[in-house]
Parts: structure tokens; sequence; C-alpha cells
């Protein structure tokens, strides 16, 4: 079940991927209801996504400090 809510959160920020504001809030949402090891899957996978995508780098802070305090 875990799996699945992590696969969801990937999927919806790729969706939402073309906005800032929204990108961050659905992030922030999903760094709260994440497992502590799939947060630092998430943290990986945003590097890999967001490479290419400057305004949405700035997003891994977010995720960074969350990370940080598990």
């Amino acid at each position: 079940m875990a799996r699945a809510m992590f696969e969801y959160t990937k999927t919806v920020l790729e969706k939402v991927s073309f906005n800032l504001e929204l990108f961050k809030k659905e992030l922030e949402k999903s760094v709260k209801r994440l497992l502590p090891y799939e947060v630092k899957e998430l943290y990986f996978w945003l590097q890999e996504f967001t490479q290419n995508k400057p305004d949405l780098n700035k997003c891994l802070l977010l995720v960074e400090t969350n990370k940080r305090s598990l």
C-alpha cells in the first residue's frame, strides 16, 4: 500500500510541475504523508526530475530539510 502512495505522489508532482506554487504545495503534502525511507527516495527522484527545470529545482530544499529531521 505504501508503495502505491509513493507512485501516486510522483504522478501528481509530474502533473502539477507546470506551476511552481502547486508543485510546492503537493510536495509539502507528500513529505508529510510518506514514510521516512520514501521521502529519501522522493529526494533522489526529484533530483533527477528537476535537473533541467531550474525553477522546480529550488523545491529540493523542502525535501532536504525534512529529510534531515527524520
